[in-house]
């Protein structure tokens, strides 16, 4: 962990799809007065569609590729990236994360995840899978989410808890 939080590069939020990376996102920028940028959204406004449009008409793959793009492109200081539940799996995207800042891990127990994204329709990988697929999704990622500097467990926390646990690191990096 040899990026130094008095002048913080970047923090990256991961986690399972429904862990809280956008929401504590935007509360932490808001906090540390850094710039928010969300990969998904990112996306969205650069290709003009939606996520789930982009995975209907061009596939995972070229999503994933625009993820890498998105990663390449970030500023230098200053920002919270809340990522895409799937980024993480890509050694390419880990690595320039890690140049670029520190990685955070939101993990949530599969059972709050499903109860988070129950009905949502704007997750394409969550659509017509079963809890047994959806698990099975989750787990296949975990190693990668687990590849973070910081790991934080949001299933039994409030939002205020998991910003508290997030200052908290970073006040500890500083005093180092």
């Amino acid at each position: 962990m040899d990026r130094v939080y008095d002048g913080v590069k970047i923090i990256f939020l991961t986690g399972f799809m429904g862990a809280g990376k956008s929401t504590i996102g935007k509360i932490i920028a808001e906090k540390l007065n850094y710039k928010l940028l969300d990969t998904d959204a990112k996306i969205e406004t650069t290709k003009h569609k939606s996520i789930a449009m982009i995975f209907q008409e061009e596939g995972e793959a070229a999503f994933r590729s625009y993820e890498t793009d998105v990663l390449k492109k970030l500023p230098v200081e200053n920002t919270i990236v809340t990522t895409g539940g799937g980024i993480v799996v890509n050694e390419v995207n880990r690595e320039i994360m890690r140049e670029k800042g520190s990685i955070v891990y939101l993990h949530c127990d599969i059972e709050r995840i499903l109860e988070r994204t129950k009905g949502d329709t704007t997750r394409p990988l969550l659509q017509n899978k079963s809890k047994e697929q959806v698990n099975e999704l989750f787990l296949q990622r975990k190693p990668f989410y687990e590849d973070a500097d910081y790991k934080i467990d949001t299933t039994n926390l409030s939002i205020s808890e998991i910003v508290d646990k997030i200052l908290l690191i970073l006040n500890e990096y500083r005093s180092k």
